[in-house]
């Protein structure tokens, strides 16, 4: 049989794992919490936040006099044990919980001082000489412990999805380059448009995620303001008026993060916008990142009945009864990562919503889906880098073929010929199936050497005003033979 420990708390006495490291208002929180499964330990960015807080808070009470070397030289080592993976798999409580984030503070209090004790050759549960509450949490609250190491773990976490986006930026660029001699019809409305490189498709996919780079790094700044020192509602009650500012320092030096403590404490404790912010940047990328895998699907679609013009890496079987058929799996991955994080958001957003008075009680559920969002986001990435766009290749014959038959190149000749006679061109083309340039060419509108600079890549891909003489226009306003 398990040895045991008895604990007691508010509500009586539990028996508690002698082995475990967490305590009993840890194994109440286990037991009415089994909601999503996902125990904090899942997010082990979270833990170390905490680690660091908790040390943060140590040290300003230990300068403060408020806590003896001793014991918080103890906690000090406990924390930076688990800052550095020690212990995560004694973070048990679910995510997701009632009381706005006491049980994953408590949590914290009691494998910090369990692990103290430990340090200073005390049994855990020996809280009369290092207590959760007394001694780990001194001077603090949920409602300023919590958030702070929330915020905290956001910072922690985001630079690996940055770092995944620049990841498929570089790839997407790679791609532009390479595809950069290649013609291709660009569509709007899902018709045939007017050409453009292939290259210039790809460059646009990775300029729409590089622009968000910026963005979602200047957003996560709102987290480096902090409520610590709060306490429970913002007036900071049995906080000395000293630490807030001392346990922030603290944090700055064990980080590398410059925090500062929020002007207005009663309205930093209750507000929620940074996360709301933030929320919307991953949904904003996620959007983003969705269209563009959509787009892959399309271009990939057949391979002998849909457009055809790339392939993508096969990296699987794609039926269980259609043989030789592959799938897009990977797009299709992305794009349900996608349709996640933008329902996170939509949670983020009633839960920012729902908070009443001095407390939002849904932080939990707010850092839940934002972790969850940047977790699932950075793997996406990389799948997506790694996994697809860096494995494409150029279907070259059917993308040609597309532009000589295409409709869409009588665009370029409107300004010599006309709108008329040009769209007069186009109905001829789309009746019979023709080229345009053969009809051009057969009704005696241009000779073929004036069609060939007019519907050269370069007339049809960039920012040129063809001439009647089919010359084409210099930046200085000269003109160059074409």
């Amino acid at each position: 049989m398990t040895a045991m420990r008895t604990e007691h708390d508010l509500l009586g006495d539990r028996e508690v794992p002698a082995d475990a490291y967490y305590g009993i208002q840890t194994l109440r929180a286990q037991e009415n919490f089994r909601i999503s499964d996902v125990p904090l330990s899942h997010f082990p960015r979270l833990i170390e936040a905490l680690a660091h807080v908790k040390r943060a808070a140590a040290r300003a009470n230990r300068a403060l006099g408020d806590l003896d070397a001793e014991r918080a030289d103890a906690i000090d080592q406990a924390c930076r044990e688990i800052a550095e993976g020690a212990l995560h798999d004694q973070f048990v409580v679910d995510m997701i919980q009632g009381g706005a984030g006491t049980s994953t503070n408590m949590n914290a209090n009691e494998v910090i001082a369990n692990r103290a004790l430990e340090i200073l050759g005390r049994p855990r549960g020996d809280y009369e000489h290092l207590h959760p509450n007394n001694h780990v949490n001194l001077g603090q609250s949920t409602n300023d412990i919590y958030p702070t190491a929330v915020r905290l773990a956001i910072l922690l976490s985001f630079p690996a999805l940055t770092a995944a986006m620049d990841e498929l930026i570089g790839t997407l660029r790679a791609k532009g380059q390479e595809f950069s001699g290649q013609l291709k019809m660009g569509r709007t409305q899902m018709q045939d448009a007017v050409p453009m490189t292939l290259g210039q498709e790809f460059d646009g996919w990775a300029t729409t995620i590089a622009e968000d780079v910026e963005r979602l790094t200047r957003t996560a700044r709102l987290f480096t303001e902090i409520n610590i020192g709060a306490t429970a509602i913002g007036t900071g009650i049995t906080s000395d008026p000293r630490y807030g500012k001392l346990a922030a320092q603290e944090l700055t030096e064990l980080t590398g993060i410059d925090f500062v403590v929020a002007a207005d404490l009663v309205e930093a404790t209750s507000d929620t916008g940074a996360f709301v912010t933030f929320s919307g940047v991953l949904k904003r990328i996620a959007v983003k990142i969705s269209k563009i895998c959509n787009d892959l699907r399309l271009l990939s679609s057949g391979p002998r009945a849909g457009f055809g013009e790339i392939n993508l890496p096969a990296v699987q079987p794609g039926s269980s009864i259609m043989p030789g058929k592959v799938n897009p799996v990977i797009p299709e991955v992305v794009n349900q990562v996608a349709f996640e994080v933008i329902g996170n958001d939509l949670t983020v957003t009633f839960a920012a919503e729902g908070g009443q008075l001095q407390l939002n009680a849904f932080e939990p559920v707010i850092a839940f889906n934002i972790l969850e969002s940047t977790r699932v986001m950075t793997r996406a990435m990389r799948t997506l880098s790694e996994r697809c766009i860096a494995g494409i290749t150029a279907n070259t014959e059917v993308l040609d073929d597309y532009v000589r038959h295409s409709i869409g190149l009588v665009t370029a000749l409107v300004p010599v010929l006309g709108y008329a006679a040009s769209t007069e061109v186009a109905a001829e083309a789309l009746r019979t199936g023709r080229p345009v340039a053969d009809l051009v060419l057969e009704r005696g509108l241009l000779d073929r050497a004036h069609l060939n600079t007019l519907l050269s890549p370069e007339m049809m891909t960039t920012p040129h005003r063809p001439t009647a003489t089919g010359s084409i226009p210099s930046l200085d306003g000269a003109t160059q033979d074409g």
